[in-house]
């Protein structure tokens, strides 16, 4: 399997289940900015608890590793579980929906992009994107993290609301890092 047929089978699961969902990390930034080799997709899903058996049977254990109770303990948690692929390698981190004010309103931001020639599926907006990307690279200092940013400030920089990027990255604390980016790419 492939990482885009993984996605859309992914995609095809939350759908029939009818779990909200947005695509965001690697995959999403590359929709808005330049590729790069990833092995995961990352999603946030509204997964509930009453939901657990039913997502698992869309994954079937012949060609999905997928642990019940890693479900269970990431939806109480409001963390995240992995669905992988062992015969691709390809892994699925499944981020649960964190019902705070930021996971609200990127949710109601969602974007209809194109996963195929027939299929769309719900993205991050990319200043969604940016923000969480600026959030990782807090946490962990990852430079992968900034060349993300750059390249869907290159790419779709005029597509960008920087008036609720920085908002929001005055309400999470990222504003002095969203301030270096912006004159690391000023010419």
């Amino acid at each position: 399997m492939e990482q885009h047929e993984l996605l859309l089978f992914a995609v095809d699961c939350l759908d029939k289940l009818d779990i909200p969902y947005l695509i965001t990390g690697s995959m999403a930034s590359m929709a808005y900015g330049e590729p790069r080799f990833t092995n995961d997709i990352d999603i946030v899903a509204d997964v509930r608890p009453d939901q657990i058996e039913a997502m698992k049977a869309c994954f079937p254990e012949d060609d999905f590793y997928l642990e019940t109770e890693s479900m269970k303990k990431a939806i109480v948690r409001r963390k995240q579980f992995n669905i992988i692929h062992p015969s691709s390698g390809l892994k699925i981190d499944i981020i649960i929906h964190h019902k705070d004010a930021f996971d609200v309103s990127r949710f109601g931001r969602a974007r209809q992009l194109h996963v195929s020639e027939t299929r769309t599926a719900n993205f991050a907006a990319p200043e969604d994107i940016i923000l969480k990307k600026m959030e990782y690279y807090r946490q962990g200092g990852s430079d992968k993290h900034l060349r993300d940013i750059a390249g869907m400030i290159k790419i779709s920089g005029s597509q960008i609301d920087r008036t609720y990027l920085v908002s929001w990255a005055e309400k999470l604390g990222l504003l002095e890092i969203w301030r270096s980016i912006e004159n690391t790419l000023s010419p």
